[in-house]
């Protein structure tokens, strides 16, 4: 795990090494072990690093045979041995054992499809010598960040985090409004915007090419589509795949452990951990000192049948002084309140190891979460009542106390699917009334015309062809999953140097649910 950074000067000014340091600075949380610099002219990249594979060989940047390809890269590549194998079979010679170095060697062969055999998580950035340009990647799900500001034909900067691309003066830092009106409506910032105007996120799934003449973007991957027929194989198949997942997830040079909450996800991958390893697995749970929302006993539970050796911590709320913490650390607004759990698991996870497993992803393939009941149910509503039935239960609904239980489910029955799917994403379903009561005239103005949920819209039509279930399922992983469940395992994780794995994100497995037909 580490945080990279860089600049190319597509005007061919030389890159000013200060810059690289002072990026590379920013980001010490994220990678305390190592530092690395690699110039080339206009072009230059840093990183920092956190040592978890061929600990004392894997400094960064690092290049291939003849110097000619280099690459900085945050994240984890968990099939780099069998990838490793392949391309030694291929002819081509490795100086380290590093999972990096698949990287440099796969981008001889594919170029910018060298992402397409990558198993993990990842942001990365590849410079060719040769051609004069530079590849940046984001693994599929999104659970690495990447952040860049593009200033055509003068300059593109990326780094891993944002406080670290602000390290460049140049980058402008006026506040995007529609960015500010998604946050105040979703309680994050959906890709690809940033904050700022002139910042973008590199969508999951995605690579952008930069050249002297400019850069594009290209998607790589897919979420699939249901098919129409039933596998019998399905439990069998799965339990394979989430075995196969956690194993290669078990591949590091430092202690390992991980997250346990008691609950189905995590709860799966522990036992899945402890039937694979030859020693009792490490396990961190959090508690709070009200009774009624912690989890400590049934994490107990699991780790007493397992037999791992298991540290349970009580957290208290947050000093001011933390929050301030957390801001930093998150850079943009973020105010998903189980950052602060997420931070403490985090925090007592690193006394004991480097790298924990967890069971992020498991709500949103098995659609855990009330909205996707709801959608479900919504669905049959509008089967059986029809367009003009929909709105006439709503306009009846219209006229019920607001908080009545059922009546924000009655007022969606009335809209079209598209809609009542992405108002399920507001943080509130009375965001629009608590907006036009926050806002001043100005920023009403500004945003009366903007719809803070054409990203759920987005990821609606792709996934049109789906059953309702399936739909919001693949609406869930394309934005909500992405901009804030893992932006908050990363940021609260990175905080303490800690390497988080998440099984259940295994790109084959989630192609594999993604696939089954509704129940």
């Amino acid at each position: 795990m580490c945080g990279i950074a860089g600049t190319y000067r597509l005007d061919g000014a030389p890159v000013d090494p200060r810059l690289l340091k002072r990026m590379a600075g920013a980001m010490v949380h994220r990678g305390p072990d190592d530092e690395g610099f690699y110039v080339d002219g206009p072009f230059g990249m840093t990183m920092r690093r956190l040592s978890i594979i061929d600990v004392g060989a894997g400094h960064q940047p690092l290049c291939n045979e003849d110097g000619s390809v280099w690459v900085v890269f945050n994240g984890e590549i968990y099939n780099y041995v069998e990838l490793r194998d392949e391309l030694t079979a291929r002819g081509h010679r490795f100086k380290t054992a590093t999972d990096t170095e698949v990287i440099v060697h796969l981008y001889e062969d594919l170029g910018r499809d060298c992402v397409q055999p990558l198993r993990g998580m990842f942001g990365l950035a590849v410079w060719d010598q040769r051609t004069r340009t530079l590849l940046l990647a984001r693994d599929r799900l999104g659970k690495k960040p990447l952040y860049y500001s593009l200033r055509s034909g003068q300059a593109l900067v990326f780094a891993s985090e944002l406080k670290a691309l602000l390290e460049d003066a140049t980058v402008e830092r006026d506040v995007d409004v529609e960015s500010l009106d998604r946050y105040a409506s979703l309680l994050y910032v959906p890709s690809p915007a940033s904050i700022f105007r002139s910042v973008r996120k590199l969508p999951a799934g995605h690579t952008l090419v930069c050249t002297p003449e400019g850069a594009s973007l290209h998607r790589y991957w897919e979420l699939p589509l249901p098919e129409p027929e039933p596998r019998p194989d399905a439990p069998d198949r799965f339990h394979e795949l989430l075995t196969e997942a956690v194993k290669i997830r078990l591949r590091s040079d430092v202690p390992l452990g991980a997250f346990l909450s008691g609950g189905v996800d995590s709860s799966a991958v522990v036992a899945t951990m402890a039937r694979l390893l030859n020693r009792p697995v490490v396990t961190t749970s959090i508690g709070f000192d009200d009774d009624g929302y912690s989890e400590l006993p049934y994490a107990a539970v699991v780790a007493r049948h397992v037999g791992s050796e298991h540290h349970e911590r009580i957290v208290t709320a947050p000093s001011p002084e933390l929050i301030e913490r957390l801001v930093w650390h998150l850079d943009e607004p973020f105010a998903d309140s189980s950052a602060v759990p997420t931070y403490f698991v985090s925090m007592a996870a690193r006394e004991h190891v480097t790298v924990a497993l967890s069971g992020d992803g498991g709500d949103e393939l098995f659609a855990g979460y009330g909205r996707h009941r709801v959608e479900a149910l919504e669905h049959r509503l509008r089967r059986v009542l029809g367009r003009r039935g929909g709105r006439a239960l709503a306009l009846a609904a219209a006229r019920l106390p607001v908080g009545t239980k059922g009546r924000n489910v009655l007022l969606d029955v009335g809209l079209p699917a598209e809609d009542g799917c992405a108002r399920k994403f507001y943080f509130t379903p009375e965001v629009p009334r608590l907006k036009a009561r926050l806002y001043s005239p100005w920023l009403r103005a500004e945003t009366e015309k903007l719809d803070p949920l054409a990203p759920f819209r987005r990821a609606f039509r792709r996934a049109a062809a789906a059953d309702a279930v399936n739909r919001i399922l693949n609406v869930d992983i394309a934005t909500y999953l992405c901009d804030d469940i893992l932006v908050k395992v990363d940021r609260m994780s990175m905080a303490h140097s800690l390497e988080v794995r998440a099984p259940l994100l295994d790109h084959k497995l989630v192609e594999f649910v993604a696939k089954l037909p509704p129940a």
